[in-house]
């Protein structure tokens, strides 16, 4: 018993030096992984740039402000492309969010029988795992009549209004902004239902305790509580609503025009190199570059932004 009591610490102590060992080299895996996914960023940035720079060579910063996109007088502006990415996801955020996160309202609380909400959160889900041409195809014979019914008497109605201004055409802004409603729906869904469940149980019951309604404590004290993921939600939507490319093509029209109709055809940067790469040469190659590399800083300026408004959030 003796000799057993002498060598347990020596056993602890051995012990305790391999699972700081262990956890040493887990930091340092973790802190590779972590550089290796800032590299990749930075890589692929210096990459896009190297295309793009006779582009930017070229054309400068007035690349942005250009709304001509002439490949057989090399003349070459984006600003319609900018114009239609922004407005396109801020309209696909518009119908999205109030259904998104009122779908998790309802599919995190006791709404509904436990069995239904399963259902009901698997097949959320599976809206995200429907590839993008099939959404845009869908568009094409379903949506398209649906939105060109509705812009129709839109235009008739209200066509005194910018935004209706222009009689539908079949594919523009408003079809593909539905479109990328209906596709980043399960994000925001998905994330939002995560973050009001991970609410500690104790806010719920302390609040209808103190008298609340359901609805208060939903307003007032769920929604607040998890905002953050809610913000990180719509935020990660509205990246992949700008980069979305298959089905915005299929259904935005592919006008590098400026409208304020909503009815009128549009394009986008996603679309524009979905349309013109294959076919490019020269320094339309690199202004299609340049394109991307403004799609890129977009994207990256969306998820900075989100991780700040989440920061500021969590220290109010």
């Amino acid at each position: 018993m003796a000799t057993n009591s002498q060598n347990l610490p020596s056993a602890i102590k051995s012990r305790s030096e391999a699972d700081r060992s262990l956890d040493r080299g887990f930091i340092w895996l973790t802190r590779i992984f972590a550089l290796a996914i800032a590299g990749t960023l930075l890589w692929i940035a210096l990459q896009v740039t190297i295309a793009a720079w006779p582009a930017i060579k070229e054309f400068g910063i007035g690349f942005l402000a250009k709304s001509t996109w002439n490949p057989v007088n090399n003349d070459y502006g984006v600003l319609p492309q900018v114009y239609g990415t922004i407005i396109s996801s801020f309209i696909g955020l518009l119908i999205a969010v109030p259904i998104g996160v009122g779908t998790a309202v309802l599919l995190s609380e006791d709404f509904l029988p436990v069995k239904v909400r399963t259902v009901l959160v698997f097949l959320v889900e599976l809206l995200a795992a429907i590839p993008s041409v099939v959404y845009g195809v869908w568009g094409i014979f379903v949506l398209v009549p649906i939105t060109t019914s509705i812009g129709r008497w839109l235009h008739s109605s209200l066509g005194w209004l910018p935004l209706f201004s222009t009689p539908p055409t079949g594919p523009g802004m408003l079809p593909a902004g539905v479109i990328l409603a209906i596709m980043t729906l399960p994000i925001i869904t998905a994330i939002s239902r995560d973050a009001l469940i991970s609410v500690p149980p104790s806010l719920r019951q302390a609040s209808l305790g103190l008298g609340a309604t359901r609805w208060e404590t939903i307003f007032q004290i769920l929604i607040p509580s998890a905002f953050s993921g809610i913000v990180s939600a719509v935020m990660l939507a509205l990246g992949r609503a700008m980069g979305e490319t298959m089905a915005v093509t299929m259904l935005i029209g592919n006008s590098n025009n400026i409208s304020l109709s909503l009815l009128a055809p549009a394009n986008t940067i996603s679309s524009l190199l979905a349309n013109q790469f294959s076919e490019a040469s020269g320094l339309q190659v690199a202004a299609l570059m340049y394109a991307a590399l403004v799609l890129f800083v977009l994207t990256l300026v969306v998820n900075i932004l989100a991780e700040f408004i989440v920061l500021r959030v969590k220290r109010i």
